[in-house]
């Protein structure tokens, strides 16, 4: 059993880059980071079963906006990269959810260095830029409906909405550093700036290539592959109606029990094989 649960830990470490030295999670006294132990964004953050799946619907939604998705098509190998896209995503959250302040920010500069170079025309000729306020607002919107959705469905159901208010408003910190304005901080919020915006989504067959990318990717191990199918059906069961429909993956009403059950079994293993994450050495520390 041992084996089994070191291969597991091994592989989803090397899945998300735990432990290469990209990101120093260490905090000097005195120093909780942006968010510290008491944060509701650390209890959200920390169930790696449920992040997963909420990145996966996060990046479903990101790409159905035509500048995000303009972004990945033109700045990015996401036909051969997908997973490079899914470990830096990791080492950003794990960095400026757990790390120190001074770490928090370099990554956050980080990513604006990597932004300024993230500019293009979409094909009906509107110039786009990973740097505009708006942007940046949509995906971070994206983000934290969908890590907020997981938790809630995967991992906490009795979530209050107060704490759900406040993961909200904890991670526009977040956004604004990045650049972002008027980000929702409560969800009442969030769903009505979801409303608003829906009109400038688009589902064509650019869109359509990048879903595939990300949904057909080959595992990265035989260990994790039964986890990734059911990780992947989770994160598509979380899409918001209007979501599902753009992206043609609706299912059936009655569905939702099994992928729930699935992922509680999925959720089990991984708490059970991964004892020693970025959540559990910053809660150690």
């Amino acid at each position: 059993m041992g084996d089994i649960r070191s291969t597991i830990q091994e592989q989803v470490h090397r899945l998300v880059g735990f432990g290469d030295g990209a990101v120093d999670l260490s905090r000097p006294p005195g120093d909780p980071g942006l968010f510290g132990p008491g944060s509701v964004t650390w209890r959200v953050h920390g169930d790696f079963t449920a992040m997963m799946a909420g990145g996966i619907a996060s990046l479903l939604i990101q790409m159905l906006h035509p500048a995000a998705l303009a972004g990945v098509w033109d700045h990015s190998n996401f036909r051969r990269d997908m997973h490079g896209r899914l470990r830096r995503t990791a080492q950003f959250l794990s960095g400026t959810t757990y790390g120190s302040t001074l770490t928090a920010e370099r990554l956050v500069e980080r990513v604006r260095r990597v932004h300024d170079h993230v500019t293009g025309t979409l094909p009906d000729g509107t110039p786009y830029s990973a740097n505009d306020p708006d942007l940046l607002t949509w995906v971070h919107a994206a983000e934290v409906w969908s890590f907020l959705a997981a938790h809630r469905r995967y991992r906490e159901p009795g979530m209050s909405d107060a704490d759900a208010t406040r993961y909200l408003t904890e991670m526009a910190e977040i956004a604004y550093r990045l650049g972002a304005r008027e980000v929702p901080t409560n969800p009442a919020a969030l769903d009505a700036y979801f409303l608003a915006v829906r009109p400038q989504l688009r589902f064509d067959e650019r869109t359509r290539t990048v879903q595939r990318a990300l949904l057909l990717q080959q595992p990265r191990s035989l260990a994790l592959a039964p986890m990734q199918a059911l990780l992947m059906e989770g994160g598509i069961s979380l899409l918001p109606s209007w979501a599902a429909r753009l992206h043609r993956l609706e299912r059936p009403a009655g569905a939702r029990p099994a992928v729930s059950a699935g992922m509680a079994g999925v959720g089990q293993v991984l708490r059970w094989a991964l004892t020693n994450g970025a959540a559990k050495q910053a809660a150690a520390s």
